[in-house]
């Protein structure tokens, strides 16, 4: 498990009783409801749990009755924390806290000041006398100050720690800190890290309960960092706001091709499924990788491995805090998820029912158990079929277990481990050099773990490289480590890490050939069937033992008991069983081959599709546009429209009114002509004697 993450403000215990005051433990009666309020359930009782391990201890109360819900769930809660000491049960205090409210310290620092020394006091006699309290002056080596052109750095200064250029470094198996220019990125844990071609990147992280998305690349040549300015591809439709690269931690980066995946990890926001984003190296730019399947449940702290054109993605933890053991891979050709059955093989074993007499069932449903839940290991692949899991994490424990999953049978198994076995931790890194697994840094509940191991993965065998002393960034979780090469010689990077303060420090080491394990071969002429059958007709074999088949008709003999007498009887049976078996992976395998088949012409049918529907789209848009200029069109032609009725209209009206004044004109000529008529007989009449007025009385 991860111990607490704090750069700045008070040292522990103050630091605790800070987060627990702001948390809502304050020891008064309304406390549990304040918390309650505050939290999902599952964060308060895993709240109140550590509260009360690391303010009164074990939890030695007696189990309330059934019917006191909420007092049983505590119980169960507080009970479930063991025997862990109440200083790591402080730091996991203000872990959940942080990664809960990333922002408490600045809103509860105005309050700090006013947690004195005797609120300290109340608590210091649950300690016990080998568990001190943490004091600030006692956290961390001393430290030097140099001066840069940006600031002052602060370096961690350790005698096991040789601060030299990479290429004047003589001794083997041994850390350095090598001469870096640039300005180096924020210091961080559980980032992401990766080498593409002589540069190392590193991704996303956590600092101070804060998610980063920044990216920056540490070129090995040079020895000099730099910030990757990046776009983000829009995936969104049009109109929505640009796309964002979300910050992340307790991601996994994975160099692929010319590009750089980074899997799942914890974000402040958590989708419902893993999101895996690409990074292209070429463009620079940022985008979701689209997948077909059901994709995992979204988690952090999970292991990736990258395994011919797979990734193989073990555990984790979720949104919830709940921790995983599931087992999930994503082909890289097809887009595609599956989910791994942890007892598949026990199914396919089931079903001969003439096994049960040669195989012990016990040992069989053991070797076909998953590794438990837990978070923060380290994972590797060995001759392209085993996947090994080391170490990890729960809410209580560490571990230092190994597992082993076979990609060609679908089992688990839990061989046994020989030399000097690492101790428990969680949050290590790990790199692969040959044959050889070395494992650095990592976290017991308590302190970093200092020592350098190595696992050679054909024997088995653990052995130490190297120890540091004190708490520098080596003996830190959440640490990187990549394998380059400089000067044509294997070369081990590590970099970031917490252990009381976050770091932003590289360090590099040379792997000897003394470092790397010889396996211990016990070389035993026997017949080929023996190594094709012995798993399965031994029914004395331990689950821990596995056989090799060497070269020239040997065994290399990684673990291995005594072969019972009964078990050579059953040989024919068991050849008979392997060549059925044999002929059904082989169905299995062409079968599998066709689906694999029929999804890449799915995808290429559906990627027809898209692009129909990318054409149709713009012909659609086209379409618009014409339709668009035609309404423009007509509606000018409907003015013109309206415009030369109005004029008609006009015309009209003049119209008539010029037939009204030509009506008028003619009345108004025939009114005159007919008065010039009267006018002209009266003069011709008076003209010729004759009055008017006699004229009209003749009348």
């Amino acid at each position: 498990m991860a111990m607490a993450r704090s750069s700045s403000g008070p040292a522990y215990p103050e630091r605790f009783y800070a987060a627990a005051a702001y948390a809502g433990f304050d020891g008064s009666h309304n406390s549990t409801s304040t918390v309650s309020s505050k939290f999902q359930n599952d964060t308060a009782l895993l709240l109140y749990a550590l509260y009360q391990q690391a303010t009164v201890g074990t939890c030695n109360v007696p189990k309330p009755s059934s019917w006191k819900a909420v007092e049983q769930s505590k119980w169960k809660s507080w009970q479930g924390l063991g025997n862990m000491v109440s200083s790591e049960a402080m730091r996991l205090f203000v872990k959940i806290l942080e990664e809960d409210d990333p922002s408490w310290y600045s809103r509860a620092s105005n309050s700090i000041s006013e947690i004195t020394e005797s609120a300290v006091d109340t608590q210091v006699n649950h300690y016990s006398k080998d568990e001190p309290i943490i004091k600030n002056e006692n956290s961390f080596p001393e430290t030097k100050t140099i001066s840069t052109e940006n600031g002052t750095l602060v370096e961690t200064q350790d005698k096991d720690v040789v601060s030299e250029d990479v290429g004047t470094v003589a001794v083997y198996d041994q850390w350095a800190a090598p001469s870096i220019n640039g300005q180096p990125p924020k210091a961080r844990y559980e980032h992401g890290a990766a080498i593409v071609q002589d540069k190392m990147y590193v991704y996303g992280g956590n600092h101070n309960g804060r998610y980063l998305n920044d990216l920056h690349v540490l070129d090995l040549r040079s020895w000099a960092w730099s910030k990757v300015n990046f776009k983000v591809e829009n995936d969104s439709q049009e109109g929505q706001s640009p796309a964002k690269l979300t910050p992340c931690a307790g991601l996994s980066l994975i160099p692929w091709e010319n590009k750089l995946l980074s899997v799942a990890g914890h974000t402040k926001d958590p989708s419902e499924t893993i999101q895996v984003k690409v990074f292209h190296l070429q463009s620079c730019t940022w985008s979701t990788l689209k997948t077909y399947g059901k994709a995992p449940v979204s988690r952090g702290g999970q292991s990736v491995t990258l395994v011919g054109t797979s990734l193989v993605i073990f555990g984790g933890q979720d949104a919830k805090k709940s921790l995983l053991n599931d087992l999930h891979i994503l082909d890289l050709e097809t887009m595609t998820w599956d989910e791994i059955d942890a007892v598949y093989a026990l199914v396919q074993f089931l079903r001969f029912e003439h096994l049960w007499s040669m195989i012990n069932l016990s040992l069989l449903f053991y070797s076909g158990v998953p590794p438990s839940p837990r978070s923060d290991h380290t994972a590797a692949v060995h001759a392209e079929r085993y996947v090994l899991i080391f170490g990890g994490g729960s809410h209580a424990t560490c571990f230092n277990d190994l597992h082993v999953f076979d990609l060609q049978t679908m089992e688990w198994t839990r061989p046994t481990q020989q030399g000097e076995i690492p101790t428990p931790r969680a949050g290590h890194a790990g790199v692969i050099v040959g044959e050889n697994w070395f494992i650095v840094g990592g976290g017991d509940n308590k302190s970093g773990v200092s020592e350098t191991a190595v696992l050679n993965m054909s024997t088995l065998v653990w052995s130490v490289v190297t120890t540091v002393q004190g708490r520098v960034p080596l003996a830190s979780e959440g640490l990187s480590l990549v394998l380059s090469s400089y000067n044509g010689e294997d070369v081990l990077v590590s970099f970031g890490g917490y252990n009381g303060r976050y770091s932003n420090e590289v360090n590099v080491l040379k792997p000897s050939h003394k470092s790397t394990l010889q396996s211990k071969i016990t070389e035993t002429p026997v017949p080929d069937i023996v190594s094709a059958v012995h798993n399965v007709t031994n029914p004395t074999r331990d689950v821990d033992s596995e056989l090799v088949v060497g070269q020239e008709g040997k065994i290399r003999e990684i673990v291995m008991d005594n072969v019972d007498q009964e078990s050579r009887k059953s040989r024919g049976e068991g050849t008979s069983l392997i060549a059925t078996l044999k002929a059904e992976r082989e169905e299995l395998d062409l079968s599998l081959g066709k689906e694999k088949l029929q999804t890449l012409h799915l995808k290429q049918e559906l990627a027809d599709a898209e692009t129909r529907n990318t054409d149709l789209y713009k012909e659609l848009q086209s379409v618009r546009g014409q339709l668009a200029a035609e309404q423009s069109r007509c509606f000018k032609l409907e003015v013109d429209v309206a415009e030369l009725r109005q004029k008609l209209q006009t015309m009209e009206t003049l119209q008539k009114e010029l037939e009204l004044l030509q009506r008028q004109k003619a009345a108004s000529e025939q009114a005159l002509d007919a008065n010039h008529r009267q006018g002209s007989g009266g003069v011709w009449g008076w003209l010729a004697g004759t009055p008017g007025g006699q004229k009209r009385d003749d009348a």
